[in-house]
């Protein structure tokens, strides 16, 4: 069969195609200057479907007949875990950002548009950002009018909780797991026998802080800087998600070079960096204590779990809690190949957005 996977970050566009006998995949990275020019995310749609066409072109995959075009899940209603197929209801929400705006919305809407173009049977998405398995207890903020949401990296943490469930031989509903997603935005989850049972909001300012994202803030501080009008609610928005963590401080998101400052003898980047790996680490010492302190194994996934300054001294903090997995790099493009297979063969329910 043949499987067309699309999956927009915020500053890239990761394509695969999947035929059975081969399967090429790639990431168009984009400039951040030519992100900030539209005025939107749906804004960039067109933007972002140019690169796929092209893609498909360079490839000799244009005229390819596909059995189904999976997108990444963006920021819909709350859903549990699977596979979907897109529908009109979806459509919407996606485009109107029922849950906030994040360029995995566009992951749906191009996997529909796709469809028609190639004539597919299929436009799904798979497990996004928005899969909400939470407890009731780890929901409520401490105060009534917030509530904690589950925005987070379902995709890559959920493979690589069933990776690490492999390496232990056993079955991912039957084990305690904390995962770490660490990139320019960072999820910590608590994976309890195969629910995300307490996880921070990625995007939304909650957690640790992250390449590009500030994660929890001091509130006081953060309403008299509104009150003094230093920003605008809005403003404080926009940089707390592209401007805060690593980037407030560094004035960078390339964290190579972060690193080679530090070698070089930069003080004030290495503390940046040890701010950032004391975070994270306090934050998965929380979720041991949400799982009761039963946990099968710790997990580091994502870009930054590439980084042996950063996992060696995670480790060192944390390996007190359980065994610790390294799976450094995303698996966003493989588990929605895998995942649209299974649906193709009936091995995973394909389910209706309501």
């Amino acid at each position: 069969m043949n499987i067309l996977v699309i999956d927009p970050g915020s500053t890239s566009t990761k394509i695969g195609v999947y035929t059975g006998s081969e399967y090429k995949k790639s990431t168009i990275d984009h400039n951040r200057n030519i992100i900030d020019s539209f005025d939107s995310i749906i804004a960039q749609k067109d933007f972002r479907k140019q690169i796929v066409n092209d893609f498909l072109d360079k490839n000799g995959f244009a005229q390819l007949e596909f059995d189904a075009v999976i997108g990444r899940g963006g920021l819909i209603k709350p859903i549990e875990s699977g596979v979907y197929e897109v529908n009109e209801r979806m459509i919407e929400d996606l485009t109107k950002g029922f849950n906030g705006h994040h360029a995995s919305n566009l992951g749906g809407i191009l996997a529909h548009e796709f469809k028609i173009i190639l004539s597919s049977k299929h436009a799904f998405i798979a497990d996004p950002v928005v899969v909400d398995e939470m407890d009731k207890v780890a929901k409520l903020s401490g105060f009534a009018d917030i509530e904690r949401k589950s925005i987070f990296h379902t995709l890559n943490q959920k493979s690589a909780a069933r990776k690490a469930a492999k390496e232990l031989n056993k079955n991912y509903s039957d084990i305690n797991l904390i995962v770490a997603h660490m990139g320019g935005g960072i999820s910590i989850g608590a994976h309890k026998k195969g629910r995300v049972v307490d996880v921070n909001n990625a995007l939304d300012g909650d957690g640790p802080f992250a390449v590009e994202r500030s994660g929890s803030l001091p509130v006081g501080d953060l309403v008299r800087l509104i009150k003094n009008k230093q920003y605008t609610p809005d403003e404080l928005l926009a940089v707390f998600s592209k401007k805060g963590g690593v980037y407030s401080y560094l004035k960078t998101t390339d964290m190579i070079d972060v690193e080679n400052k530090i070698k070089n003898g930069d003080s004030y980047a290495k503390l940046v960096v040890d701010a950032l790996i004391y975070q994270i680490s306090k934050e998965i010492g929380s979720l041991a204590a949400a799982l009761d302190g039963n946990v099968d194994a710790v997990v580091l996934t994502g870009g930054l779990a590439k980084s042996k300054l950063i996992t060696e001294q995670i480790s060192n903090k944390v390996n007190f809690i359980a065994q610790i997995f390294i799976l450094g790099g995303e698996f966003e493009i493989e588990t929605l190949t895998n995942l649209a297979e299974m649906a193709l063969q009936g091995k995973e329910p394909i389910k209706t957005y309501q």
